[in-house]
């Protein structure tokens, strides 16, 4: 399995931007499929986004598209999430996830290991 550390959450204007990065730890990184979800208090955990092991598939959640962005880098064993244009309905923590080979995938239920989390929070 996949040790995964999300980091770079915080307190942040509307319209603003963040980055959070996830590290992971493991031999088979570079042939996990990622996802970023997230869970604001009282609200059931969301899909935000999703890449590919190569990097060239990406799925993104209705809410986020077009403002943000997934990428990873495979020698680096990192994927981040940038974020633009932030909105209050955003804040949440962020989770990063990963899955095994197969397909890509939006469905919480097929990831395999998740970090800790991070916070977001929007002010208005």
């Amino acid at each position: 399995q996949v040790q995964l550390v999300e980091s770079g959450g915080g307190l942040v204007q509307a319209g603003g931007s963040l980055r959070l990065s996830c590290a992971a730890s493991g031999r088979t990184f570079s042939r996990s499929y990622m996802g970023w979800f997230r869970q604001a208090p009282g609200k059931e955990r969301e899909f935000v986004a999703a890449i590919s092991w190569t990097g060239d598939v990406t799925y993104y959640g209705d809410n986020v598209k077009g403002r943000f962005t997934i990428s990873r880098d495979n020698a680096k064993n990192t994927v981040y999430l940038q974020m633009n244009t932030l909105k209050p309905e955003d804040t949440a923590v962020y989770f990063c996830a990963a899955k095994g080979p197969g397909s890509l995938s939006r469905r919480e239920q097929d990831f395999v290991s998740w970090g800790q989390g991070t916070q977001v929070t929007v002010s208005s």
